[in-house]
């Protein structure tokens, strides 16, 4: 299937609004191809191209709503989708915090698509993968990864006068390399809109190297250290406190941001000076689309934490208007400010510390203060004198990203990383915090 173009989209999207009487109509069409390779053991075992588009339509009668889905775009179709979503509507019962559709927007462009990633073909896919495995058993080390390329396309229309289109494209690529006997274990994963920002040999070495470093791991013992989290592993931690930036939730007291007695801590210092988060859908490495999908709404760029403080938080638009708040379109991204140290820079300036490549397995033990527990793997490492002296065994850990923004020591370059565990990419730095807590071994690699 093809990418839509613009002019074809608004054409569906009129069609499809021409088809109701119902009170309002939301259209929804979105695309694309992802071209994919995977491999293990140090042999593909797996590529393809995955081609679809769809069609969703909703309307609302008063305060009842009918949502119907579709793969095809022929007259007949268009009007059949539109009747499903009216029975639908017509049978639903109303929604007591229904809002209308949003009225029209001004959808300012991002820089989501790049013509290289586009143009991708099976040839690149391959080589990313031969590099790779063929690295590996040089060096006697037995490779698994998964490489993606994405061209897709989004639309959105109401029956208020919205209408935004917009192509994008994205390559993912993470890799996991081990040593013949399991003893061993590096990982990467790199993230990007343009390829050309993309180098397989470059990851892939860093995976390599760390797996060859990581044999003959020590026990250390548990207890609080000094850590250097890499991207990744910064990002799952942070991700999860940021999934928390919800006003209902800390207006009912169901999160770390609710305020005892009632309300939220917008405005309050909780984190460290040196802490700046924020949202900005027109940054050139984590461009994401204009509008938020859920409500239509434009993005805005937007401070999340400012110097510390929490300067702002997630309303719905039925809370919003509860609230008697302007409502803003949720952010796709999120990105902290660094420095342009570099992760062995950061190491250099350590005296005695652990370095983390990856958390994983991480789960949510208690939202009020977002304690979270999971496991270091794929290569953790034990620093003196600014040096990495050998690999250490995996830990468990328990530990609050709001703590640990708290004991920031030095912060590094930021990385584009796709959000696992949240709706969104992150631009995020490497960072070194004190008095990190890891509560017990694990045998994992």
């Amino acid at each position: 299937m093809k990418i839509m173009t613009q002019e074809e989209t608004r054409r569906i999207c009129d069609k499809v609004m021409s088809l109701t009487k119902a009170d309002e109509c939301s259209v929804f069409i979105n695309g694309g191809r992802t071209g994919n390779i995977r491999y293990a053991r140090n042999n593909v075992s797996t590529a393809g191209l995955v081609e679809s588009n769809q069609l969703g339509v909703q309307v609302a009668y008063g305060k009842k709503q009918g949502t119907a889905t579709i793969t095809e775009f022929d007259d007949k179709s268009l009007e059949k989708v539109v009747r499903i979503a009216e029975q639908l509507a017509k049978l639903a019962p109303e929604n007591p915090e229904f809002m209308p559709a949003v009225e029209k927007q001004a959808y300012k462009q991002t820089e989501t698509f790049n013509k290289k990633t586009a143009a991708i073909d099976p040839d690149f896919r391959a080589q990313t993968a031969a590099y790779s495995i063929e690295a590996s058993r040089k060096n006697k080390l037995i490779a698994a990864g998964f490489f993606t390329d994405n061209t897709s396309f989004n639309t959105i229309a109401n029956s208020n006068g919205v209408f935004g289109h917009q192509e994008s494209t994205g390559v993912e690529f993470t890799c996991t390399v081990r040593t013949e006997d399991g003893r061993g274990s590096g990982w990467v994963k790199r993230s990007a809109t343009d390829v050309s920002k993309f180098d397989a040999r470059e990851a892939s070495d860093v995976a390599i190297e760390k797996a060859l470093r990581s044999v003959e791991a020590k026990a250390l013992e548990p207890g609080r250290y000094t850590v250097i989290l890499e991207p990744a592993a910064t990002s799952d931690l942070i991700g999860f406190m940021l999934g928390g930036f919800d006003a209902r939730q800390a207006d009912e007291g169901r999160s770390f941001l609710s305020k005892k007695g009632g309300g939220n801590r917008l405005g309050e210092k909780l984190f460290d000076q040196q802490v700046n988060i924020w949202c900005d859908p027109w940054n050139p490495d984590a461009a994401v689309l204009p509008w938020d999908g859920g409500t239509g709404l434009a993005r805005e760029r937007m401070d999340i934490i400012k110097d510390g403080r929490v300067s702002a938080l997630d309303y719905s638009l039925y809370w919003a208007k509860k609230q008697g708040v302007r409502a803003i379109g949720s952010p796709g991204n999120m990105i902290m400010a660094g420095t342009s140290k570099s992760t062995q820079e950061l190491i250099a300036n350590t005296k005695k510390g652990v370095l983390v490549t990856r958390t994983w397995y991480i789960r949510l033990v208690d939202p009020q203060s977002v304690l979270l527990t999971g496991l270091t793997r794929d290569g953790t490492f034990y620093i003196e004198n600014g040096k990495i002296k050998h690999p250490i065994k995996n830990f468990r850990f328990n530990e609050s990203p709001v703590t640990m923004l708290n004991n920031i020591e030095e912060i590094g370059k930021p990385q584009i990383i796709a959000g696992d565990e949240v709706p969104y990419s992150m631009l995020i730095p490497p960072m070194k915090v004190r008095d990190f807590n890891f509560t017990s071994l694990s045998d994992a690699v």
